[in-house]
């Protein structure tokens, strides 16, 4: 056997696995709470929709936990907090939006402050006199997402919901026309004016509108607009006609847009499309004229009065218009006279023609030379000159009218000269005006003073005449009523006598209906009748002797 060593004599380790440790049950609560907490947290910020920042110039009434942002009258987020921006400038208000709103959260969305307005247009905003102010919000059209906006001062004239289209229009001047301004179709409110502003040439103004659906349809390529504002006040045959196309229109300015029933055919128009603003309903349907005639007349005599735009009559009938008013000066013999540019439409004058002649009239304006050959005949041999007239006396307005003056200095047409001049002849006005001088002279000349003497003079022997007058009365009261009294006296006996005469010769008569005896009772009723009158006649003299001289007066 072996021999044993020392080393086999050690005891040998033995690996003993460790005991786990079961968890206590006291700690199952909090693990399960915080699990909750967890859940409830990451619940609610799924729940929440975004955060958002908008600047305003000014939020009065806004408050934070108790304005609100609403759409369509539901509300999508809540202020949380209003404080001032870095700049101290504006308002910056931080709102927490609603989950199901955070797809609306667009770059071109917009807010504003919704709070009573009064305004020309009308009145909005009356429901938060009761609920306090809210905050307005448009849908924007956008996909691209954003957090700050800046709040629009006024509330937008038209939402992205309303039916219709935009149309934009030129106008020389805005006048009376503002934001909110509204449009009418045949006097129906159809639309309203959006926005405004100062064409880049700086010569025009560019006005947005928009036209509520269904009137929308009825703008086509002819479709005409004019400004509608204040009154349309026309002077007739029949009176004064007064028109407006409403009491909002007259003070808050407004538009109006048709079409005229001569244009034949017109085509639909897309949205946005820019019509012309005509200043009335009257340059609005007037239609264009395809032939005109430019002329220049030079008068020896003032032109005040005479303005652009003034009317060109042939025999009363509108041909034209004024298209300047100048001078004219002579190099030479340093003349200056009056320079008087006009434009004439054949046309109209044409339309004026019966039935018959219109054909023929219009054939001849077609041709250059028939016209110049018109032109000419009128003025050398008919005399056809222009002449300054009044076409108002109270504001001196004047107008230019062709007529014809058989008897005129013969005159000949330079058709070589642009542009022709006509003939004139010197109006009425300054004969009228020249007149009326000579009249003030002579009232100036008259001797008031002298005047005024002679009526008191004259006033003085009228008041002794009628004192003397008086007198006479009186010595005919005294010296006259005795004669009348016996004249009256002998009257009496005459008719006594009459009396018994009569009824002496009715007994005469045989027969009752004798043609004798009927003519006696006629005579009888005839005298009978005059000696009531004198009776009555003698009665009132003796009670107004006075009525000999001034007449009977009326009790």
């Amino acid at each position: 056997m072996a021999e044993r060593t020392d080393s086999d004599n050690f005891p040998q380790a033995t690996l003993v696995p460790q005991k786990r440790r079961r968890i206590s049950i006291v700690w199952i609560v909090p693990l399960f709470a915080a699990v909750v907490a967890i859940g409830i947290a990451i619940q609610r910020i799924m729940s929440e929709g975004p955060t958002i920042t908008i600047v305003f110039r000014a939020a009065q009434g806004v408050e934070a936990g108790k304005t609100f942002i609403k759409y369509k009258d539901v509300n999508i987020g809540q202020v949380t907090k209003v404080q001032l921006a870095s700049d101290y400038a504006k308002v910056e208000v931080t709102v927490k939006m609603d989950k199901s709103a955070a797809g609306l959260i667009v770059e071109d969305a917009k807010f504003w402050v919704v709070e009573p307005r009064v305004t020309l247009s009308g009145v909005s905003g009356l429901s938060t006199l009761l609920s306090g102010n809210y905050i307005g919000f448009e849908v924007g059209k956008s996909d691209k997402k954003q957090r700050k906006f800046t709040g629009l001062e006024t509330p937008p004239a038209i939402t992205s919901e309303q039916a219709g289209r935009h149309f934009a229009l030129k106008a020389e001047s805005l006048g009376s026309v503002g934001i909110g301004s509204p449009i009418y179709y045949r006097r129906l409110q159809a639309g309203q004016v959006i926005a405004y502003n100062l064409a880049p040439d700086g010569k025009s103004v560019d006005i947005k509108i928009f036209v509520n659906a269904p009137y929308d349809k009825y703008v086509n390529s002819e479709t005409r607009f004019w400004n509608a504002s204040g009154l349309d006040v026309s002077v007739g045959a029949g009176g004064v006609d007064v028109r407006m196309q409403s009491l909002v229109a007259l003070l808050a300015g407004g538009l109006a847009f048709d079409t005229p029933n001569v244009v034949s055919k017109s085509e639909p128009v897309t949205a946005n499309a820019v019509f012309t603003l005509y200043p009335d309903q009257t340059a609005a349907f007037k239609q264009p004229d395809t032939i005109a005639a430019r002329y220049v007349l030079y008068f020896n005599e003032s032109l005040r009065g005479l303005s652009v735009g003034a009317p060109v009559t042939l025999l009363g009938l509108p041909g034209g218009e004024v298209t300047d008013v100048g001078l004219d000066l002579d190099p030479k013999t340093m003349r200056v006279r009056g320079r008087v540019e006009i434009t004439s439409y054949p046309e109209r004058l044409v339309a004026h023609l019966n039935e018959k002649q219109l054909a023929a009239g219009r054939a001849m304006l077609r041709s250059g030379q028939e016209r110049h050959a018109l032109m000419q005949g009128l003025v050398e041999r008919r005399g056809l000159r222009a002449q300054l007239r009044s076409g108002n006396l109270v504001t001196g307005q004047l107008f230019i009218a062709l007529d014809f003056y058989p008897d005129a200095a013969k005159a000949k047409i330079d058709w070589s000269r642009d542009p022709v001049e006509i003939p004139v002849v010197p109006s009425t006005v300054q004969d009228l005006e020249t007149k009326i001088t000579g009249i003030v002279a002579k009232l100036d000349k008259l001797p008031y003073e002298a005047i005024g003497t002679d009526v008191t003079k004259v006033l003085v022997t009228l008041n002794q005449t009628l004192q003397d007058a008086s007198k006479a009365v009186n010595r005919i009261d005294a010296d006259v009523t005795p004669e009348l009294k016996m004249i009256v006296g002998e009257l009496r006996g005459t008719i006594s006598s009459a009396d018994g005469v009569l009824k002496s010769t009715d007994a005469t008569l045989v027969g009752k209906d004798a043609p004798a005896q009927q003519d006696l009772r006629d005579a009888l009723q005839e005298i009978a009748r005059t000696a009531r009158s004198l009776r009555v006649l003698t009665d009132y003299l003796e009670r107004h002797p006075e009525a000999l001289i001034r007449g009977k007066v009326e009790e």
